[in-house]
């Protein structure tokens, strides 16, 4: 902890422009839809991620602890669990002169909903007492998420600000932030949207001082909220392997602390998608995150099912790709700016093409898992308007494919997991030019077909002949027009570009279609060897793109990196097929990168190979926790149960 923290800022060269923060070297509690970054230390303001963010702002931006007479030297922290950490610290400026250091400092930061309390302990080890000046500066800027993700500072001078007796409020339009303390004295800081706290400290001989304070966020735009009540998860078995159970144990509190829930459904619970940047409703993210962890219940699935159902496309509509059935990707307060890419999403926003298959397949899987019947009879409506979206809007140029394209111009140009704009390439290293017709889409609207098909024959609803029909061309068509037969062996192309020619990179996508039923087995099987070759497998997981192609970097977002998710897909992919030694390598690397990571994986990280690293290498922007790649630990539990049941 330090009192100087826009000195130690000042010290690092500023960039020529602004660059999304770096995530690596800091710390998140968390409790939907509120988190706080900082230091290692406990410190809010020495990195510009740092804040205590609400929905989607944040809300104070500065948090700086200090003593008089003493430098505060960080040794320890402590993560106790998603929503708390403690920061363990010396201030030898109040010891005594021996070498021991008998003075400690000890600040329990925990966020809940709305809110964040931290106790600040003065831990006396002397044989006289200690009394010191502790004062905490404060302050906000209230900038939106997506402005802190371009790295543009916001506006402090907006800020409003009120000081009373125990009480400081700070508000900027629609959010607000109220600082709460007893015992101490709250004064007006130099600058605008400043507060400082100011306690006369006093600990006895071998005693402590304890200085407690409080913070209550809110904003009258936000479109989520946190879930009102705690989970009700079924508990997986021990696995046998430690690793595997401390990563569950890490990933379901992880997943707790991600719950929430819109204003306009307050009872249905999602997942938002991570910290810090997806803290809402994403489709793709959110379908994927309740499937992979359907092992603990089929609930978190169906309310999920139902907040997307409350928002599928009515009409259609360029400008925020709206289709009639289509299911969203993204919900936000306010527009969502990407400064730099010509980007700029509504706040509710569409452009995603594997999101309604995905919606479709999770309301076949979530029955089956138990949802009960009336449940998903209520929504079969949905799955009526979803089915006609594949029918009449994904394919949109008549090839019987699903493919995209951004009509707005201003929205994503890649509409799949991987949705960067250099993502889909060729093996020379080229992006490909869409339309985009992505191969494990293919594969998801196939299962979609065969499962509402089911859905509809449980039910006594017609269509079932006609889907299981549609699913059988798609088949077909897919093993034409997809399949590369060269040096490197059989393999799906990775997509059909704008002129249907197919796109030769090898990637993960293609393990994709594993579970899905769109492969043969003599396909399934090629692509099951082309996942754990040198090329694809890093030893820490799956990578996204083979070493053997010409985009390839280890630090690439999507054409190199590993996912957690991907690479927990595929694992559920191989299991499904029977291709367990396979999962088991797969699955292995996760493990090894969950202990590297303490447990809690994080969006992607670097794709180096084992056999370079002793580690591996952090995505420095990596989003964590993420809601896939916590849930990613339940799939490779429920792979391993699998392989010991076969």
């Amino acid at each position: 902890m330090t009192t100087d923290v826009r000195a130690q800022a000042a010290d690092t060269s500023i960039p020529s422009a602004p660059l999304q923060p770096l995530l690596h070297d800091s710390v998140v509690s968390l409790a939907a839809p509120t988190q706080v970054w900082s230091s290692p230390s406990g410190t809010v303001g020495e990195r510009p991620i740092h804040g205590l963010y609400h929905s989607d702002v944040r809300v104070l931006d500065r948090i700086v602890l200090g003593i008089d007479g003493s430098a505060i030297e960080p040794i320890a922290t402590e993560h106790r669990d998603a929503a708390s950490l403690a920061f363990i610290a010396l201030a030898r400026g109040l010891d005594d002169a021996t070498a021991d250091p008998r003075v400690r400092v000890e600040v329990t930061r925990t966020v809940t909903p709305g809110g964040m309390t931290e106790r600040i302990r003065i831990v006396n080890g002397l044989d006289e007492p200690v009394a010191a000046r502790v004062t905490l500066a404060l302050a906000g800027d209230f900038a939106q998420l997506h402005e802190v993700k371009a790295g543009l500072e916001g506006d402090r001078i907006a800020v409003a600000r009120q000081v009373g007796d125990g009480v400081a409020v700070l508000s900027r339009d629609t959010a607000r932030a109220e600082i709460a303390v007893s015992g101490a004295r709250l004064v007006e800081g130099a600058g605008a949207g400043e507060v400082e706290i100011v306690w006369d400290a006093a600990a006895d001989p071998r005693g402590a001082a304890e200085l407690v304070w409080r913070v209550s966020a809110s904003d009258t735009a936000a479109v989520v909220r946190g879930a009102a009540e705690p989970p009700n998860w079924r508990a997986l078995a021990p696995s046998g392997d430690d690793r595997l159970d401390r990563w569950v144990a890490r990933a379901t509190g992880d997943l707790e602390a991600l719950r929430m829930t819109t204003v306009a459904s307050p009872d249905d619970v999602f997942l938002a998608a991570g910290a810090p940047w997806f803290f809402t409703l994403f489709g793709r993210d959110s379908l994927w995150a309740a499937r992979l962890a359907l092992p603990l219940g089929h609930e978190l699935a169906a309310s999920t099912l139902r907040v997307l159902a409350g928002y599928q496309g009515a009409k259609s509509d360029p400008e925020t790709s709206e289709q009639p059935g289509r299911i969203m990707h993204e919900l936000r307060a306010v527009q969502n700016e990407i400064p730099g890419e010509n980007v700029s999403l509504p706040p509710l926003y569409y452009g995603t093409v594997d999101a309604t298959p995905l919606w479709i397949t999770l309301l076949h899987d979530a029955f089956v898992a138990g949802m009960p019947r009336p449940e998903v009879e209520a929504l079969l409506p949905t799955l009526d308007r979803a089915l006609g979206w594949l029918r009449d809007h994904a394919d949109s140029d008549g090839d019987g494919f699903l493919e995209y394209i951004d009509e707005s111009g201003r929205g994503l140009a890649n509409q799949g997991w991987k949705d960067s704009g250099d993502s889909i390439r060729w093996n020379d290293g080229t992006i490909a030019t869409g339309p985009i017709a992505l191969c494990e889409v293919q594969g998801y609207a196939y299962e979609a077909a065969l499962a509402a098909a089911s859905l509809l024959d449980e039910f006594g609803r017609a269509g079932g002949d006609e889907w299981r029909a549609w699913a059988a061309e798609m088949k077909q068509r897919f093993a034409t027009a997809f399949w590369i037969d060269d040096a490197r062996g059989g393999y799906p192309a990775v997509a059909l570009d704008a002129d249907k020619r197919r796109v030769d990179a090898v990637t993960s996508n293609i393990g994709h279609l594993l579970g899905t039923g769109i492969l043969t087995e003599a396909q399934s099987a090629a692509v099951a060897a082309h996942l754990v070759s040198a090329d694809m497998s890093s030893g820490f997981g799956l990578r996204t793109m083979s070493t053997d192609a010409a985009g390839y970097w280890p630090l690439s977002y999507h054409c190199g990196s590993v996912w957690t998710h991907d690479t927990a897909i595929v694992i559920a992919g191989l299991a499904a097929e029977g291709f367990h030694a396979e999962a088991a390598v797969l699955g292995e690397g996760l493990l090894a990168a969950a202990v590297a990571f303490d447990y809690r994986m994080p969006e992607l990280h670097a794709g180096d190979g084992s056999d370079t690293v002793a580690s591996p290498v952090p995505y420095p922007a990596s989003c964590r926790p993420q809601a896939w790649s916590a849930a990613a630990a339940i799939a490779v539990h429920a792979a391993r149960a699998a392989a010991a049941a076969s």
